[in-house]
């Protein structure tokens, strides 16, 4: 099964997607997106690593090429989150570019699905500021915007997370 959460920044949707696989059978694993940048980078991230080890969640971490990871054995998967993984695609060195980011993520998001039981995508609002945006900027946000589509279409189940409470839409 795959479920599409889509959330704003704090609203939720992180803790919402969480709950969904703590009922699942094990294992869990949490696919964290997130480049270490600089040292806030890491001290989040082994925060974060930290607090998913306390849930019952194994950590896997990778920027770029989803579809090329292979998980230990058959379990549900969060992935956590696909604006980092369109960013980290689009520009990133290892990732696939502008012409070829979509086309990896979604393949990468295909090839874990059927890897697992289950797999939840956590990813952000989009926008929803109407706002002129950099063309850079933009370029990123079509790019988000290509996937949700996309991913929304194969998803069981899509639904957004507004101050903690889900509203289904598929």
């Amino acid at each position: 099964m795959l479920t599409l959460v889509i959330g704003g920044a704090a609203s939720g949707k992180s803790e919402y997607a969480e709950g969904l696989l703590l009922a699942a059978p094990g294992p869990r694993y949490y696919l964290a997106t997130m480049e270490p940048m600089d040292g806030e980078c890491r001290a989040r991230i082994a925060r974060h690593r930290a607090m998913r080890a306390e849930k019952g969640f194994v950590t896997i971490e990778r920027y770029t090429a989803l579809a090329q990871l292979e998980l230990p054995e058959r379990g549900s998967l969060l992935l956590e989150d696909l604006g980092n993984l369109a960013a980290n695609e689009l520009y990133s060195p290892a990732g696939a570019g502008p012409d070829g980011a979509l086309e990896a993520i979604l393949g990468g998001v295909e090839h874990l699905r059927a890897q697992c039981r289950g797999l939840v995508v956590v990813s952000n609002e989009i926008f929803a500021g109407g706002r002129d945006y950099a063309p850079g900027t933009e370029g990123y946000l079509r790019l988000l915007a290509d996937a949700h589509r996309a991913l929304a279409r194969r998803a069981d189940r899509v639904c957004e997370v507004v101050c903690g409470l889900p509203v289904d839409y598929k």
